[in-house]
């Protein structure tokens, strides 16, 4: 595997894909798959290779079948690995590192590990991090025998693809009995905005970006607009966030959404909601042209920043597929829609990941490329959407799964909370970080475990322990009952347990029978 420079990733054409003539010449052989209709070149092509398109084509060759893998950038991964989840998470612990923002509740707002962090300092953990994560899933393809292929695919018939290979002059058909569409999505781009990837950028741009900037202006507070923000205000830039809604990201609990409003104007972010962007237009002034944005709102507001980061949403990345040669169309954000397994209109075609919606995480995009190949081929597979967690690597980080406390509330079920404050617990001072909050909500009746919502540190990992508790149905008692190491973040389990049953004021009492009489 070869890196040619920042941001400059390892080929397909160095995992032994040499194309000569139209036709690949494999340094490796797939496996021969079984039951393969002779009329068929692969049992199963999967377009993308992000995580979904990974899962789906590892999960095929599990299943002994012959698997081609189709890639049109010249690296493997997708947006996932190279300039979205992978990118952005490390660079955020690169700044909280770098920063030292997790240690400033003991040495002071003024402390840092690094004076005049810069890019090319984020960079150099983000890069090593890419390379290791592009160089182990191309390992996990070879070694499963799935066939990679780089090239633009398209759809010339219900079970025909196109390839057009990356060096422009060759091409060939080819046809699957199963085909998984997993192409990710492209950032929406508005024609009016100027987006020069240097001054207004998108969340693509960032790891490209020339320095640091002093001020910041977010258009979108979704979660990636969100996530920006708050890292760059960790770093010290001043950051104002616009949204045309009323709240920050609605599908979570207001309480914690709260929580983080109150954090991120700790750290100086101005938060503009209910207001839209009219024009944006790169200004000049005594610093040399294009050294302001202006960003005109519809309420007739102006601000001006250094630069403008444009997260007004993500499109499926569908309009190279040929679609309508196959009879699929998409939605005007270019997404497909899929039945309870993920099954197009064709019954042998099927979408995964981010481009068929929310919720568009790399972790359910996975499941969803497993479940689609195993319903494919008949085989038995079950997995509870509805228990998936979500994590969102603001600063500080949150995550939830089950059910929001709005959500009951329209429902009308009878709930009850129990909370934990990091502060109450020993960790939570140790770590610094005393402003954390695990949330649990359960039934008032059967106290049975409905939700659970963190912010804090860690709270990506901790919920795993909720989500466990949520899948077998148990109770708050199940906290109760546990012993937690100590000092630990889970111990926020048992504390809000506790918390929430002396809400409703009632213990289960333990079984006082007594013991038999001696024989």
């Amino acid at each position: 595997m070869t890196q040619t420079g920042p941001g400059q990733l390892t080929s397909l054409q160095g995992a032994g894909n040499k194309l000569q003539s139209g036709r690949r010449q494999d340094v490796y052989r797939p496996k021969k798959g079984w039951g393969m209709p002779p009329s068929h070149d692969y049992d199963l092509l999967v377009i993308g290779s992000g995580p979904a398109g990974q899962r789906a084509a590892i999960q095929g060759a599990k299943l002994d079948k012959r698997v081609a893998i189709v890639e049109r950038t010249s690296v493997l991964g997708g947006i996932c690995v190279n300039l979205g989840t992978i990118p952005s998470k490390t660079l955020r612990e690169a700044v909280l590192e770098l920063s030292g923002y997790r240690s400033r509740e003991f040495y002071g707002a003024s402390y840092t590990v690094k004076q005049n962090i810069t890019m090319q300092d984020l960079l150099v953990r983000t890069n090593k991090v890419i390379q290791h994560e592009i160089d182990i899933a191309r390992h996990q393809l070879m070694r499963n025998g799935v066939e990679l292929i780089s090239a633009t695919a398209s759809f010339c018939g219900p079970e025909t693809v196109q390839l057009d290979f990356m060096d422009g002059s060759t091409a060939r058909k080819v046809t699957a009995h199963k085909i998984v569409i997993a192409v990710g999505t492209d950032t929406t781009r508005d024609p009016q905005i100027p987006l020069d990837g240097r001054h207004v950028f998108t969340s693509d741009d960032i790891l490209k970006l020339d320095r640091l900037p002093r001020t910041l202006s977010v258009v979108g507070a979704g979660v990636i607009g969100c996530e920006y923000a708050s890292i760059f205000a960790a770093l010290g830039v001043r950051v104002t966030l616009i949204d045309k809604r009323n709240r920050l990201l609605p599908f979570v609990d207001e309480e914690i959404i709260d929580t983080l409003c109150y954090h991120l104007r700790e750290n100086r972010v101005t938060l503009r909601l209910n207001e839209s962007v009219q024009s944006i237009d790169v200004a000049e002034d005594s610093d040399g042209p294009g050294s302001r944005v202006r960003l005109h709102l519809e309420s007739g507001k102006t601000i001006v920043t250094e630069k403008a980061l444009y997260s007004v949403g993500r499109s499926g990345a569908t309009s190279r597929l040929g679609l309508d040669q196959c009879g699929l169309a998409c939605d005007e954000r270019g997404r497909l829609v899929v039945d309870e397994h993920y099954r197009t209109k064709l019954p042998g075609v099927y979408a995964v990941g981010d481009v068929i919606g929310f919720p568009s995480l790399a972790s359910t995009s996975m499941e969803q490329g497993r479940l689609a190949v195993c319903h494919g081929f008949g085989v038995s597979a079950r997995s509870v959407p509805a228990l998936f967690p979500f994590g969102i690597y603001s600063v500080p980080e949150i995550s939830m799964v089950g059910k929001t406390e709005e959500e009951l509330t329209q429902a009308g079920i009878a709930y009850e909370v129990g909370k934990a404050r990091y502060r109450e617990i020993a960790r939570g001072q140790i770590i610094g970080d005393i402003t954390g909050l695990l949330k649990l909500i359960f039934h008032c009746e059967t106290r049975e475990l409905l939700g659970v919502h963190i912010i804090g540190d860690g709270a990506s990992e901790l919920i795993h322990i909720g989500q466990a508790v949520l899948s077998f149905g148990g109770t708050i008692d199940y906290f109760i009952n546990t012993v937690f190491n100590y000092p630990t973040l889970a111990e926020c389990y048992k504390v809000a347990a506790f918390d929430g049953i002396n809400r409703i004021g009632t213990f289960h009492e333990a079984d006082a029978a007594d013991p038999p009489a001696a024989e």
